[in-house]
């Protein structure tokens, strides 16, 4: 992946003035909380669409899964368009799609639309790739490469933010007036973009594999079905085992495309690279377990004292619980690019991977008082807020800058997928844990999801250690 020297000086950008960078940081990273924090604004509002729209939950939720979904196959694409001499122009019409949206889920429309609206606010989870390729195309190289670990994990941490401000907007004014807050701050992200993002460096250029897209958005939408639709497989085991088998061989039939495309949506070649397959597959299982300790803990949060355990918070209540990960997410995002100095990004991706095991660990043992809660809470956010500041240091240093974007945005898919399963994986634990007549699962079935998330993190660490050693082992070949 280390591509065409020729080809990235063609499309070398001059850093930005100093007084240019003081405004351009803040812009990339609001941007990329905005995006992040309006796409997650289906978790908290679930019940109150089910409720205020007259759907089932299991249709509720699908505003939540929709962007998810959007984003998901937004990211390829727009991750194709920022590598070229376009990006501005990309960003801006992205921006103006999330706004629109967001205008729909205001507006006292029936459920379709509200579904509408939360698709297009998921389009803009794929900018953050974007924001990434600006910094790195037009800041120093030491400056950018901490920029761009920030952006990664206010990508994380936007979710923490979200949460309890739209859950608190829900109580005091309904439905609508939560989603009103992601109209005021997408529109506030389009005006800053359009003031402070600068244009694409020259020489560039990018072609969008539509085939590509279609079969990795229908692969996408399988799997995502699968992971968010949990009654599929206990009622009908054969019809989803079936479902499965097709999206595997859809990614497989995607794979074909893309190595045979003149102008891939997702270079996999690069991707076979072992410094960024193995940061990918860390990504994957690490997603799975870093959504899954996030899961756990909101649902044991807002379990009622009548079922034998959890503490009965209100939406808005169990979303304070996120203030902890927002807060030391966000800590560990500014210390990261300073351990990097002295500590290898695989190995930074390890130790991060072993703090979200402990915050499992502690949630196994320790969730008796409310206090632990927040702990653990706190441990995942440091864990995952170093984890995702070290991720793009790993992938970026074998690939040329104008490859930035798309490169991250693969990276993105690869979370989203982990993400999803992982909440995914959460709920078939604890329905499998819950007996016949009983609503909430047994106290038994939290450890037991907690042990396998111990698991998963297990096997990030190990991947991680096996990218630093190939790392020492290349720089020692020098």
């Amino acid at each position: 992946m280390t591509g065409s020297r020729s080809a990235e000086s063609r499309g070398k950008a001059l850093p930005v003035a100093r007084s240019e960078a003081r405004l351009l940081v803040p812009a990339l990273v609001f941007i990329a909380l905005v995006v992040a924090a309006v796409a997650s604004l289906g978790t908290p509002l679930i019940t109150s669409v089910a409720t205020s729209l007259h759907v089932s939950l299991g249709s509720a939720q699908w505003t939540l899964t929709i962007a998810l979904l959007s984003g998901a196959v937004a990211t390829p694409v727009l991750g194709r368009l920022g590598a070229g001499p376009h990006r501005r122009a990309t960003i801006l019409i992205t921006l103006a799609v999330v706004v629109a949206g967001s205008a729909l889920t205001v507006l006292p429309l029936p459920f379709a639309w509200l579904l509408a609206g939360r698709a297009a606010q998921g389009v803009g989870l794929g900018l953050t790739a974007l924001m990434m390729g600006v910094a790195r195309d037009h800041l120093p190289e030491e400056r950018g490469s901490s920029v761009i670990a920030l952006i990664s994990v206010v990508s994380i941490i936007g979710a923490g933010v979200g949460y309890p401000l739209a859950a608190l907007l829900a109580e005091l004014g309904g439905l609508r007036a939560a989603y009103g807050l992601g109209l005021v701050v997408t529109a506030a992200a389009l005006l800053t973009a359009w003031r402070s993002v600068p244009d694409a460096p020259e020489g560039r250029s990018a072609r969008v594999d539509v085939t590509g897209a279609v079969v990795l958005a229908a692969a996408l939408l399988l799997v995502l079905l699968l992971a968010g639709e949990r009654d599929l497989w206990s009622r009908h085991p054969a019809v989803a085992a079936g479902l499965a088998v097709v999206a595997v061989a859809l990614l497989c039939v995607w794979c074909v495309i893309e190595l045979r495309s003149t102008a891939p949506l997702v270079d996999v070649r690069a991707v076979r690279h072992p410094a960024v397959a193995g940061a990918n597959l860390a990504m994957f299982v690490g997603g799975i377990g870093m959504y899954l300790l996030l899961t756990l803990i909101t649902r044991y949060a807002q379990t009622p004292h009548g079922a034998g355990y959890g503490f009965g918070l209100t939406t808005f209540v169990a979303g304070l619980v996120l203030i902890p990960f927002s807060v030391l997410g966000f800590v560990a995002g500014k210390l990261t690019p300073r351990a990097r100095t002295r500590i290898s990004d695989p190995l930074l991706l390890a130790g991060s991977a072993v703090v979200v095991g402990g915050g499992f660990a502690l949630f196994a043992v320790a969730r008796s008082d409310l206090a632990e809660l927040f702990a653990a809470m706190g441990v995942l956010g440091f864990g995952v807020g170093g984890f995702s500041a070290a991720m793009p240091g790993v992938i970026l240093a074998v690939t040329p800058k104008s490859e930035t974007s798309s490169a991250m945005s693969f990276n993105y898919v690869v979370r989203s997928v982990g993400y999803s399963l992982g909440s995914a994986f959460g709920g078939l634990i604890l329905t499998t844990g819950t007996g016949p007549g009983h609503l909430f699962p047994d106290d038994s079935a939290y450890t037991t999801a907690a042990l396998a998330g111990i698991g998963a993190m297990a096997i990030t660490t190990l991947t991680s250690l096996t990218l630093a050693r190939r790392r020492d082992r290349r720089d020692r070949g020098r």
